[in-house]
């Protein structure tokens, strides 16, 4: 939900406040509309605070469910995320090298974390679900089910 951040993350997208701005509208429209608060970024937008800042304003402006998934970076996407992470954050280019060295996905135990906090947000400020199928899927696909498919990234 930061501002400056969002303008060097997503140039091209539109700003923050009128997506909140359509979640609103949507909601009050009476459709079931949820966030999706992915790539997250590790060591960008991966803060437990950042992360509950993106609940909290999905909740505030009515979404019924949210969920957030890990940054994959398979090597074509690489070699034009490292030079821009290069010229952005440089301090962490290194670390992003050795996260994804040969691999595409980060270990699980990263995933997890993700998921666990997002969970905990949406405990805390209502929201039921991260699954955005509805009710009949999740009777069918527990949203334990799904945060345990998220925690694989």
């Amino acid at each position: 939900m930061d501002v400056e951040l969002a303008r060097i993350l997503e140039p091209r997208a539109p700003r923050l406040d009128l997506r909140i701005d359509a979640v609103r509208e949507l909601s009050h429209a009476g459709i079931n509309v949820g966030v999706s608060a992915s790539p997250v970024l590790p060591g960008i937008t991966d803060s437990p605070a950042s992360l509950e800042d993106v609940v909290r304003a999905a909740a505030t402006a009515g979404a019924r469910h949210i969920f957030a998934g890990p940054l994959f970076l398979k090597p074509c996407s690489a070699a034009i995320f490292l030079p821009f992470l290069e010229q952005q954050f440089p301090h962490l280019v290194e670390n992003y090298r050795q996260r994804y060295r040969d691999r595409s996905f980060l270990p699980p135990s990263y995933g997890k974390r993700i998921a666990q906090l997002i969970a905990q947000f949406r405990q805390k400020y209502g929201i039921k679900r991260a699954d955005p199928r509805g009710e009949n899927y999740a009777e069918k696909w527990p949203v334990e089910a799904l945060e345990e498919q998220l925690a694989l990234f």
